[in-house]
């Protein structure tokens, strides 16, 4: 669909109400932002930390009951595992980002060389004899 402006409407342009572009590119963020983004992620959920530690004891002072305060202890306990997996995580990899890794036996090099993969060194040809015939090894 094509606009007065000659612009295309589609799911790859996002345009607003006026019909201004909104999103001009697809480029990742960079990454300062992306790294700013991850330690916000993680101070979020270790800010979970400390209010959790207060609040077990505050349910053990109200109610007396240990069993509460260690729930909420236990629950507190893989917060910061779970903010290092967050934080150390990246955005998910696009449809156009190469791939490196290059398994599977058609780059592999053998431990030892065989008949159809010769060591690394080429083999030695013999030299001609100032005679003109070659010096074969024998």
């Amino acid at each position: 669909m094509w606009n007065s402006g000659g612009m295309k409407h589609g799911p790859e342009l996002s345009f607003d109400d006026e019909g201004r572009p909104v999103l001009i590119t697809r480029a990742a963020l960079p990454q300062d932002e992306q790294h700013r983004e991850r330690v916000r992620k993680y101070l979020t959920l270790m800010a979970f930390r400390i209010p959790a530690l207060i609040l077990a004891a505050v349910a053990y002072g109200v109610w007396e009951n240990g069993l509460i305060s260690l729930a909420i202890i236990v629950v507190s306990i893989p917060l910061p595992w779970i903010a290092v997996l967050i934080a150390n995580d990246r955005p998910p990899r696009s449809a156009t980002e190469p791939r490196r890794y290059q398994g599977g036996s058609a780059r592999r090099t053998p431990l030892f060389p065989t008949a159809e993969r010769p060591a690394l060194q080429p083999p030695v040809r013999p030299t001609p004899r100032p005679g003109g015939e070659p010096d074969v090894p024998h």
